[in-house]
């Protein structure tokens, strides 16, 4: 970004304050910045400020007084150079058109939401675009990859992508976030990251399904593998490019998504294979499992663009017609044989 501000002098917004949220906002302090962090939860807000904790999304972890909570939106964006949106993917609509008036056209734009709207069938970064027409198509970026918020709020090692059309940008974002535990690798495959960064949810779901059933790691190591496969296929559908799915945001998300017991989709997936309710599963969570949306939206959306995505499928029947989960496996087990590499 040429004659732009220096990294070390912008002012960042992040609207959002899940585990996701805070532990990048804990990132961000770490790093120095003064972060102004949108909070939905009045409590949430009270707690940060008075005991420095996010005990409902993120707890044990002392944050930063450097991280400024508020429940008032327009003073989390107005004047920022940065803007980092954090919201569940249902609600990523209604947030933008509050903050919409607030946002200057020079602001950069990151996404680190995941999922695919109903309706629309659109991306996180899409409908951001779409709610901000007024800022230029490439001041906006996704930022994702294997990163549980838990451990990066801890300083484990990890590594993500950050994507935007314009590779400057992306550089730039990558020098914003980048630190000695956070390593980040630029991409200019919005479409591509936002893809993988869905997908793998829904994918998640159906490896704790298998887990729950207690079928064994070589079920599970051919899920993970044909699921890479409808990805794949949905991204070459969508103009994604194929390379990036080899990549963090691809293969490494769905990889940690699919086998950490800190995957919230992986855990919805688990309770449905000992035979819980989906209901009840979710009610007793305090965070969103995106999976569980985003399974609609696939299973529309590859409809659409006749797309096959036996696996994504399956699970939506399970998720929203109560199919047994060992019928849906004998059903993608007795599949017509064919080609390995048939896309």
């Amino acid at each position: 970004m040429k004659n732009a501000l220096k990294v070390e002098d912008i002012k960042i917004g992040i609207v959002g304050a899940g585990s996701w949220g805070t532990a990048l906002a804990q990132l961000l302090a770490d790093k120095g910045y003064k972060v102004n962090l949108w909070v939905f939860e009045k409590e949430v807000r009270d707690q940060i400020e008075q005991t420095r904790e996010n005990r409902l999304f993120l707890p044990g972890i002392q944050l930063f007084e450097r991280i400024l909570p508020s429940n008032d939106i327009e003073q989390v964006v107005s004047g920022k150079d940065l803007l980092l949106v954090v919201v569940p993917s249902h609600v990523m609509r209604e947030t933008a058109d509050r903050f919409s008036p607030y946002v200057s056209e020079t602001t950069l734009i990151v996404s680190a939401s995941k999922g695919i709207e109903n309706k629309t069938h659109m991306t996180m970064s899409q409908v951001l675009k779409e709610k901000l027409p007024h800022i230029p198509e490439k001041r906006f970026a996704v930022i994702s990859g294997p990163s549980f918020a838990k451990e990066v709020a801890r300083k484990v090692p990890t590594l993500v992508t950050v994507a935007a059309v314009d590779i400057e940008i992306a550089q730039f974002i990558q020098r914003v976030f980048a630190t000695h535990y956070f390593r980040v690798y630029t991409n200019t495959d919005l479409i591509g990251v936002e893809l993988g960064a869905a997908v793998k949810n829904v994918i998640a779901i159906a490896a704790g399904i298998v887990d729950g059933l207690g079928l064994g790691l070589n079920t599970r190591a051919a899920l993970i593998t044909r699921g890479l496969t409808e990805l794949r296929r949905l991204g070459k559908a969508m103009g994604a490019e194929p390379m990036t799915f080899a990549g963090l945001s691809g293969i490494g998300d769905l990889l940690l998504t699919c086998t950490g017991a800190l995957s919230r989709n992986y855990t919805v997936g688990k309770k449905i294979g000992t035979g819980k309710i989906l209901n009840e599963i979710l009610s007793e969570m305090k965070m969103v499992a995106e999976g569980v949306k985003t399974a609609r939206s696939l299973y529309n959306l590859s409809n659409k663009l006749d797309v096959e995505m036996p696996i994504c499928h399956e699970i939506y029947h399970i998720l929203y017609d109560t199919e047994d989960p060992r019928v849906s496996i004998r059903r993608l087990m007795t599949r017509d044989l064919k080609h390995e590499l048939d896309e």
